[in-house]
């Protein structure tokens, strides 16, 4: 998709705009349909600020929902191929395409005992990862208070949405 400026994106129908950003959250178009009437937007930050006050705002329960909504990095999704193109091309940066079986094992290992522990699936923005930090990382995290790990989970879903968005409208990545 071409990227597109904020006045492209304040233009767009409800229906078109929850297309295009439908996935800015992993799997949760709701959120693009409740950012949708916030416009117009004055930039990318702006936009950005409508789609994580919404996540904010949320009780608990919901915030784990969004949470659950993303899949197991290296997990099943991937081998049967049914990730969302955006968690594909993220998981692929990170080098989590190309695992051997020995690390696809230790992945689904930690990834079974921290949804286990916590109740929803390991988050991480694996764009700004690789192979060897994830298994690292989720090991580290298995180890956090259940609070301090929802809060760390929602800030990475905060960072995957940040690149989605930059992505879209064409922005720098920071």
């Amino acid at each position: 998709m071409q990227a597109m400026d904020i006045e492209k994106v304040n233009s767009m129908d409800f229906g078109e705009f929850v297309d295009v950003f439908g996935n800015v959250i992993e799997r949760c178009p709701l959120i693009a349909a409740a950012v949708w009437s916030q416009r117009p937007f004055s930039n990318l930050e702006d936009l950005e600020k409508h789609f994580f006050a919404f996540i904010d705002a949320l009780p608990q329960s919901g915030q784990e929902g969004i949470l659950r909504c993303h899949p197991d990095l290296a997990g099943r999704e991937l081998q049967r191929g049914t990730l969302t193109a955006e968690s594909q091309r993220e998981q692929r940066s990170a080098g989590l395409t190309s695992l051997n079986a020995e690390e696809r094992l230790r992945l689904a290992e930690l990834n079974a005992q921290y949804r286990a522990r916590f109740g929803f699936p390991f988050v991480l923005a694996a764009r700004l990862s690789d192979r060897a930090a994830v298994p690292r990382e989720l090991a580290r995290r298995l180890h956090c208070p259940p609070e301090q790990e929802l809060r760390t989970a929602l800030g990475e879903v905060k960072k995957i949405g940040h690149l989605r968005l930059a992505d879209l409208l064409g922005a720098e990545q920071t």
